[in-house]
């Protein structure tokens, strides 16, 4: 699970634009068996992650970071839970916000890289190896209770969701806040495709971009590789907005915010004419939610 950067190359390039075949699908929201090829899988990309990610690309810093501080609404000395924090590069813009930050991911290389990039002016950041699916272990962090917890695009690289929000619920405080990040799963999944279309209108040549999406209501794990070169395919899990939000709600989370994220206008064009960016401003390859525990 991962990963602070979001799923697109540095271009504002499709998310996971090289799909490889899907996997068998589920009924469920849970891939269990695919726990421990997600940490492998992590640990073998993380040089080559930390490298061409850094400290973020446009999809952190014009699609997901806005909405995140805005929904979190960090204030000094709050204790802030980053999940899957990669290689740390939202723990150290909580912690730049004054914030209190516990940090881990369940690669350790990435835990390496982050400890790495992290110096005192980054603010008190604590970094931990964990998974997020280990409810015991989620248990044993010792901090008190978080006043908000943040995983960015990192939900949909997780086989189980379950054990994260069940987890969350005994660590925040009543009142505490978890944002989350994720690829759109309407339009920025294994089974949508960007197109372009040129036809002629009143004899002028127009352009009409959009998303096809062939596939939806199912969730189901694919692999394919977020950042051109990325040495191995990652396992992605679909879940639509349904399965994915009713996790939270039935373990007792309120939704209260949901910001849907897209590339301006003006936004300066990619190398590829079909990669997220200006052409596709009036669609939203990031959704940003906000629950809040009672």
């Amino acid at each position: 699970m991962s990963r602070t950067g979001g799923k697109a190359e540095t271009d504002s390039s499709s998310a996971g634009s090289e799909r490889l075949a899907e996997l068998p699908i589920h009924s469920e929201t849970s891939f269990p068996d695919y726990r421990h090829e997600v940490e492998r899988v992590w640990n073998h990309n993380s040089a080559y992650w930390d490298s061409s990610m850094g400290e973020g690309n446009d999809f952190v810093n014009v699609l997901c970071w806005p909405a995140i501080e805005k929904l979190l609404s960090i204030q000094p000395g709050q204790l802030v839970l980053d999940v899957a924090c990669g290689n740390g590069l939202t723990s150290r813009r909580l912690g730049r916000l004054g914030a209190r930050v516990v940090a881990f991911d369940v690669a350790e290389e990435m835990i390496r890289f982050a400890r790495k990039r992290s110096t005192d002016e980054d603010g008190e950041i604590r970094y931990f190896v964990l998974d997020a699916n280990d409810e015991k272990g989620m248990a044993k962090i010792d901090e008190g209770k978080f006043d908000c917890a943040l995983s960015n695009m990192a939900l949909f690289d997780m086989a189980e969701i379950e054990p994260l929000f069940r987890s969350l619920f005994g660590l925040l405080k009543p009142g505490g806040r978890f944002v989350f990040s994720m690829m759109h799963p309407c339009f920025n999944q294994a089974s949508s495709a960007l197109f372009g279309e040129r036809e002629e209108l009143d004899g002028e040549e127009v352009m009409t971009y959009g998303v096809r999406v062939s596939g939806y209501m199912t969730p189901t794990m694919f692999s394919g590789r977020a950042l051109g070169g990325q040495p191995l395919p990652q396992p992605y899990f679909h879940r639509p907005l349904y399965a994915l939000l009713n996790v939270g709600l039935q373990v007792g989370f309120v939704l209260d915010g949901i910001e849907e994220r897209a590339f301006p206008s003006t936004h300066p064009p990619g190398r590829r004419e079909l990669s997220w960016g200006p052409n596709f401003s009036e669609i939203p390859p990031v959704i940003v939610f906000r629950m809040l525990r009672p």
